[in-house]
């Protein structure tokens, strides 16, 4: 298909990421919603579009995200309207409900990944993974743990923080406080709710924390049982297990994208993988790819269709 090229109106990184976020809206019926629990006695909410199909897509939202933003309902819109089953699903304390348990979600969080896609094997023989941002990560790691379910053909992952730890400086930088600080407050505010459940959640360090690491450092680290942000970081980014996808992927990073580093576009040492697929368009923002001429879809939604419908 062709590459892909914004909008005039849309003239800059930051506008090609915040237009969509913001102003985007998708004309779709509300989901159904299915509580599950996992194995350690906690739950997660998945969001179906559901026609009575015989596959099904799987979708994993960004940081602080969740299956209602704009991006996942437009996406969600794009395969149903193609025949495909969807789910959308939440993160732990991202559905509008604190979760149970300490532990929050976060970028490597595979466990519940699987949980959902173990779920939802039950009923569907055929299912595609679409990862977006934190949720690409996950989606790629979970690919190269090597405990993939037979089920899963393909995968589709836009705007992935492959390097957590230089997608975090580069996120951090002075032009970019406008995303931190938005990030910073809701992850806050999520602490402070789980604090008000919790007596095991220390909140004492919250007020002083000022930039993402240190919050991941304090409590992402920490709680979901790395030593700090960097052990976090180390363990968890998805560079560290590409190279043993076994399942066809596609990655799509846009080379102007706001949140990303240098490590995000590993061309050269991927290159001739079998089974691995990287696109760098040179624009797209974060998880952005607007246009306004393709009959509400956004040029993410129509690679993702193509990738997932090819032979």
């Amino acid at each position: 298909m062709l590459p892909y090229s914004p909008p005039k109106i849309l003239f800059n990184r930051h506008l090609e990421t915040i237009y969509p976020a913001l102003l985007r809206k998708v004309d779709m019926h509300s989901p159904q919603r299915e509580r599950i629990l996992t194995p350690d006695d906690d739950f997660l909410d998945l969001d179906w579009y559901k026609q009575g199909a015989s596959r099904c897509v799987i979708m994993s939202h960004g940081l602080e995200g969740n299956s209602s933003r704009a991006y996942m309902v437009g996406m969600a819109k794009a395969f149903f309207s193609k025949g495909f089953d969807v789910l959308s699903w939440n993160y732990r304390g991202c559905s509008g409900e604190i979760n149970r348990q300490l532990r929050f979600y976060h970028s490597g969080a595979t466990d519940d990944l699987q949980t959902v896609i173990h779920h939802t094997a039950k009923q569907y023989g055929t299912i595609f993974l679409i990862g977006f941002s934190l949720g690409g990560n996950i989606t790629l790691k979970y690919l190269g743990e090597g405990n993939v379910h037979t089920a899963v053909k393909k995968a589709v992952v836009f705007s992935v923080p492959i390097n957590l730890h230089s997608s975090c400086l580069e996120i951090s930088k002075p032009g970019n406080w406008i995303y931190t600080k938005r990030f910073l407050i809701s992850l806050t505010n999520k602490v402070r709710s789980k604090a008000a459940l919790r007596k095991d959640l220390n909140i004492e360090k919250l007020g002083r924390i000022k930039s993402l690491l240190e919050f991941d450092d304090h409590y992402t680290g920490p709680i979901h049982g790395f030593q700090d942000a960097i052990d976090y970081y180390t363990k968890c980014s998805s560079l560290h297990f590409i190279e043993n996808i076994k399942v066809p992927t596609l990655v799509v990073n846009a080379l102007n994208d706001p949140f990303l580093s240098k490590d995000c576009y590993p061309a050269e040492r991927f290159l001739g993988h079998p089974r691995v697929t990287f696109e760098f368009p040179a624009r797209g923002g974060h998880v952005g790819f607007a246009s306004f001429d393709r009959k509400g879809l956004y040029w993410s939604e129509m690679r993702a269709l193509s990738f997932v419908e090819a032979d």
